[in-house]
């Protein structure tokens, strides 16, 4: 039986500051629980937090969709509109604290600044040259901080080959394997090359590894229009198996069906951030009972704004992807903002698309190609 479970503790805030509340749905489908939010709020200010499929104690196997909702949202749906008035006065007490804290950290900070020795403006050069190129000052100043009192600190060359070296230290790579029947999905945002990519990753290991390994294609991008046909395209030039599969029943029956298989590529339509019914069909495919192992791969482009980058990440994050795919590497030059997504969300990356030939401009993944690219944009710099 459906259902459906809140946890009443903000959660965080919003793009516009508004506190956020969890509330979990269970339904017998992700989609179905994703209704049931819908039901109650409507469709506008949902947010999907996480989605996973878990099996009961009854052995009925069951969808939660973790929803955030703004917290006035929240209390006037779940409370009524006299739980928001008896909480006015509280919320405005702690506002008052907040920005209490805000101003002695703001103190803290100015006293740090005053205190700063002459030998900071070697940090403050390299901590600039660095934010230039993209990486972020989270990341940056927590490294910059454990240096303090070292001779590093004082010389602006060693400076800078230091955090080279914690760049190339933090970087995973995710290596290929084929050892054993490999089941590997393409997600992200619209725009980033998903399908091109994987008629590379087709024609890599059906022809250019050290044995012919049998590969078969699976669509699940029924919003695009052409999609199925471009890649239905690619896979007839390659002479490899295709399939366009609905529903996720359809998926599993067709996985089971390409047992013989050594590798499945399936490839998803492409998704604004914000999509949230995309988002809904993609996380039924994620979830579901397969007989092989699901690896999920987020496709990005090395063109990534900086002010999408965590917008990116958070909403991809609960189809729970293994590795990262680098798109769009002949697009730009700048890849400061991509290496910044790797470092703070400890994402490997598995390969790089360096231009639109299939098959050649595919590159499995390396630290080497992907520093040597970063540190002649700095030297530019």
């Amino acid at each position: 039986m459906d259902a459906a479970k809140f946890d009443t503790h903000t959660v965080g805030k919003d793009e516009k500051g508004s506190s956020m509340i969890n509330e979990t749905f269970v339904a017998s489908t992700p989609k179905g629980a994703y209704e049931q939010a819908v039901e109650k709020y409507g469709s506008e200010d949902l947010q999907i937090v996480s989605a996973k499929q878990l099996r009961y104690d009854d052995g009925e196997l069951r969808a939660e969709v973790v929803i955030a909702v703004p917290k006035t949202l929240f209390m006037e749906r779940s409370f009524g509109t006299a739980a928001l008035r008896s909480k006015k006065r509280s919320e405005e007490e702690e506002m008052l604290g907040e920005i209490g804290a805000l101003k002695a950290e703001l103190e803290e900070m100015k006293a740090e600044i005053i205190g700063e020795p002459l030998s900071d403006t070697v940090v403050q050069k390299v901590r600039r040259l660095f934010l230039d190129k993209g990486v972020a000052p989270k990341w940056l100043d927590g490294v910059l901080d454990s240096l303090v009192g070292t001779p590093i600190i004082e010389d602006e060359s060693l400076l800078v080959s230091y955090l080279l070296e914690e760049i190339d230290e933090m970087l995973q790579v995710k290596e290929e394997n084929l050892s054993s029947p490999k089941l590997m999905m393409l997600v992200g945002p619209t725009g980033v090359g998903k399908t091109t990519t994987i008629a590379k990753l087709a024609a890599r290991y059906a022809y250019l590894l050290d044995r012919p390994y049998r590969v078969a294609l699976i669509n699940l991008d029924s919003y695009k229009v052409g999609a199925m046909e471009q890649l239905a395209q690619y896979a007839e030039i390659m002479q490899i198996e295709h399939y366009g599969v609905s529903s996720p029943e359809a998926f599993k029956e067709r996985i089971e069906a390409l047992e013989a298989y050594d590798v499945i590529l399936v490839d998803t339509a492409g998704m604004s951030p914000y999509d949230t019914q995309k988002f809904v069909k993609v996380i039924e495919f994620v979830t579901s009972e397969t007989p092989r192992t699901l690896e999920v791969h987020l496709a990005l482009s090395a063109t990534v704004k900086y002010e999408d980058m965590d917008d990116i990440y958070q909403n991809f994050s609960f189809l729970d992807p293994q590795a990262l795919i680098v798109s769009k590497f002949d697009e730009t030059k700048h890849l400061g903002t991509l290496l910044n997504f790797m470092l703070l969300y400890k994402l490997p990356m598995s390969y790089f698309s360096t231009g639109q030939e299939v098959p050649d401009d595919l590159l499995v993944a390396s630290k080497e190609y992907l520093l040597e690219r970063f540190i002649g944009d700095v030297n530019e710099g």
